[in-house]
């Protein structure tokens, strides 16, 4: 019906810098806000990023002034640039997008399979 599909996740450097992509595709009649959520061994799934369908974006104080949220609207692709990347940004990164698939469907949220971003020496 609906699927998020991530991509750029790997093993960084501290310092360094690392871009996730995540494509929506499938039934899609609208989409709306998308955004980013990460969550590391132990913790809560807590929010990175949004962005609305107007651009606007919202960012978690830890990561304001390192990561930068866009989307390319003809794609239904989300982007979240990292820079400055350190060990506590090392978790799972989940993409999320509020999605309604077709007029016998109601709006809900669809989520990627995440994909790990570590930061070490």
């Amino acid at each position: 019906q609906v699927q998020l599909v991530e991509s750029g996740g790997g093993l960084v450097q501290p310092g360094g810098s690392l871009r996730l992509s995540c494509a929506a595709s499938g039934r899609i009649l609208g989409i709306a806000d998308m955004g980013w959520y990460r969550q590391a061994p132990g913790k809560q799934r807590d929010l990175v990023a949004t962005i609305t369908i107007s651009g606007s974006t919202n960012y978690a104080d830890s990561v304001k002034g390192r990561f930068t949220i866009s989307r390319d609207g003809a794609k239904n692709t989300v982007y979240l640039q990292m820079t400055s990347l350190k060990p506590e940004d090392t978790a799972v990164y989940y993409c999320e997008a509020r999605v309604r698939p077709d007029w016998n469907s109601d709006w809900n949220d669809y989520w990627g399979q995440g994909t790990q971003v570590t930061v070490s020496s």
